[in-house]
């Protein structure tokens, strides 16, 4: 699945870079979306996102691309993986920026951990 986010002024730290906190949250969100596209009717989450590393800083303006692709999918979790690329719009071409690993856990309506569907 792929997604789009605009950097925009409140997105922005004092330095005049996009706070990780804002990219952080995008990759749960994004990538929530695309576990329960997977998965409909599960309530899904997220359990833990491994390692977390800004490549480079990322200006106002910015188009950020979300590639999110599962990785691994267990009784009750599923894995995905999301690489982000900032795209530079006058050129067409796109720079990888961030990746990382994010799990999920499928709830059900007591919060415990339920089975995923079989697919």
């Amino acid at each position: 699945m792929e997604s789009y986010k605009v950097v925009r002024p409140e997105h922005l730290n004092h330095f005049g870079y996009l706070f990780g906190g804002f990219m952080l949250m995008w990759v749960d969100e994004i990538s929530w979306i695309a576990a329960s596209r997977d998965y409909p009717g599960c309530s899904f989450v997220t359990v833990s996102m491994d390692k977390v590393e800004f490549r480079r800083g990322v200006h106002q303006g910015a188009v950020l691309r979300f590639a999110v692709r599962k990785l691994h999918s267990g009784k009750t979790s599923v894995e995905y993986e999301v690489q982000v690329y900032a795209d530079d719009l006058e050129t067409g071409t796109e720079e990888a920026i961030f990746q990382t690993h994010i799990r999920f856990v499928c709830l059900d309506a007591m919060g415990k951990k339920t089975l995923l569907p079989r697919r």
